[in-house]
């Protein structure tokens, strides 16, 4: 299986176009919890080593691997759209929200965004393109999906502290079994998207 490599954003730096940022997200799937959006700018002399889709390693690697970004990136950013958002704008265009957020609170300005997927979120004021599956394929999303996810999860936790009752520690807001059951039970709580099934029909 192949890893993600930095011969884009190499290709990009060698003609003159840089700081490359990339941009992925997480949590556009849950019943609850925010949608997170992460930018990253990796430092082409500090690649850390290791890196891929966030869904390919392990809570513990993705930990290792998100204190090794923040420690060495030349810039991060995460942003987030809550579910109230989301209910009012639909994911998609949150997912656009919290993306163009993130890029805005990057530290350092970049040139061109890549950004994992193929729908291009307007609004960047930049060059950007969509890579799909490029979290399997660029280092810089890959960090980017890294940072997103370990951020959603870590506030995921914080909530289940809040809500215990949804164990969101477990499941991070995805319909589990053991989700859809204490929704039953319990009803929704502040940080379930209303828009979702089960609570929305259609």
């Amino acid at each position: 299986m192949t890893k993600p490599d930095f011969q884009v954003e190499r290709n990009l730096l060698e003609r003159g176009i840089w700081p490359v940022a990339g941009i992925d997200e997480a949590g556009r799937g849950p019943l609850a919890g925010p949608v997170a959006a992460a930018a990253v700018i990796l430092d082409p002399r500090k690649l850390p080593h290791g890196l891929n889709d966030s869904k390919r390693l392990t809570p513990r690697e993705r930990e290792h691997l998100y204190e090794e970004i923040m420690l060495h990136a030349m810039a991060v950013a995460v942003a987030f759209a809550s579910a109230p958002e989301i209910d009012r704008i639909n994911i998609r265009q949150a997912t656009f929200s919290a993306m163009r957020r993130a890029l805005i609170a990057l530290s350092v300005a970049p040139r061109h965004v890549l950004i994992d997927g193929n729908d291009l979120p307007p609004g960047l004021g930049l060059p950007a393109e969509t890579i799909v599956k490029g979290d399997a394929a660029i280092s810089s999303i890959a960090a980017a999906s890294i940072v997103a996810k370990v951020t959603r999860d870590r506030l995921m936790r914080r909530f289940c502290s809040l809500y215990p009752a949804y164990r969101f520690s477990e499941h991070f807001g995805y319909g589990t079994p053991a989700h859809l059951a204490a929704i039953a039970l319990h009803g929704p709580c502040p940080f379930h998207r209303l828009s979702f099934r089960p609570f929305a029909a259609g």
